[in-house]
């Protein structure tokens, strides 16, 4: 297996050194060891992140993982949540950020340091992923919308009136 991105690449990438973006990078090299996998050059890899802070860009930067590839899915709950799953093997791992007691006197860069260099058991639970395995990135023919005539995927248009148009125009009074 050949080394991840370094932390310094996942900072380059993001813009600045947060608190946020350690938690992905420690997310993603758990997951790598844990589920023994690289960086995806496709969909191999699949991440399910429930949030949309800092710490998604390390998922991306590590695990390979993107909106535009499909294999990274972003349900906003809120929750520092990150479930990966490996398709070749059909494994998943669950992993929540549960921080410390004994950090929240700790300052904002106190807590990165600390994100970086304590045991992982120290802050990260680890558990099976729940439920199936995603499905692969959807591919279908764009039709183009009723009433902007703008290329939609068929199955995100919605009928209107008879007419077939996407969601934009829909939820708009002239649909």
């Amino acid at each position: 297996m050949s080394g991840p991105p370094s932390y310094d690449d996942v900072v380059a990438f993001h813009g600045h050194d947060c608190p946020g973006l350690a938690v992905g990078y420690r997310v993603a090299l758990v997951a790598r060891e844990r589920l023994r996998i690289e960086r995806a050059p496709d969909e191999e890899i699949v991440a399910v992140v429930e949030n949309l802070s800092c710490a998604v860009d390390a998922i991306q930067v590590v695990l390979g993982c993107t909106v535009g590839k499909g294999n990274l899915i972003l349900r906003d709950w809120g929750k520092h949540v990150y479930t990966i799953h490996n398709r070749a093997t059909g494994e998943g791992l669950r992993i929540s950020v549960e921080r410390p007691a004994d950090w929240r006197e700790l300052s904002r860069d106190e807590v990165r340091r600390a994100l970086l260099e304590a045991p992982p058991e120290q802050f990260l639970k680890l558990g099976s992923a729940p439920g199936p395995l995603p499905e692969k990135a959807r591919v279908e023919p764009s039709e183009p919308c009723a009433e902007c005539g703008e290329g939609t995927m068929a199955s995100r248009l919605v009928e209107v009136g008879g007419r077939r148009v996407c969601v934009p125009c829909a939820e708009c009074d002239h649909a």
